[in-house]
């Protein structure tokens, strides 16, 4: 019982999501399945997988596949697993994640991920402190409020009849 209670007690791990990057110039990569290869045209990215549109259409869920994406620092090689369809909102898109990786595909893909997010093409915006944000915001109508009260108070801040 008191190990129930700790688990309880205990924060859930939140789990943050990769940064997701909008890949410019249509890229294409060739994805091979039991053999066939396809085209299929990669839409995002991240650290942990992404979304492409298939030119054979849909593959079911759950299907391994390789996929070979060429990047300004070489060929990238990962072993992949196709999951749901509609991603990102497009019908056509075809979610999928990295199962496998060699390394020296890994320093390549990692480099030209850095890279597409220094350009802009990613979904990550600076974060904003809210409780920062709150704070300034209730400030600044508090000046407001004092300015308005000072004008009312102040001699000749209002019209007496």
């Amino acid at each position: 019982m008191l190990l129930v209670v700790a688990r309880k007690l205990q924060k859930p791990y939140k789990r943050t999501r990769p940064p997701r990057i909008r890949v410019p110039n249509n890229e294409r990569a060739i994805f091979t399945v039991d053999s066939n290869k396809f085209v299929g045209l990669i839409r995002r990215l991240s650290l942990t997988g992404g979304s492409a549109i298939l030119s054979n259409g849909p593959i079911p869920e759950g299907t391994l596949a390789q996929m070979d994406l060429g990047t300004v620092f070489g060929k990238v090689t990962a072993q992949i697993e196709f999951m749901h369809r509609g991603a990102d909102g497009i019908p056509l898109a075809q979610a999928f994640r990295f199962i496998g990786m060699d390394d020296v595909s890994s320093e390549r893909f990692s480099a030209a991920a850095r890279q597409m997010e220094k350009a802009g093409f990613s979904d990550v915006e600076e974060k904003e402190n809210p409780l920062g944000n709150l704070a300034s915001q209730t400030l600044n109508k508090l000046r407001d409020s004092i300015r308005s009260l000072s004008m009312v108070i102040a001699p000749g801040g209002t019209d007496k009849p």
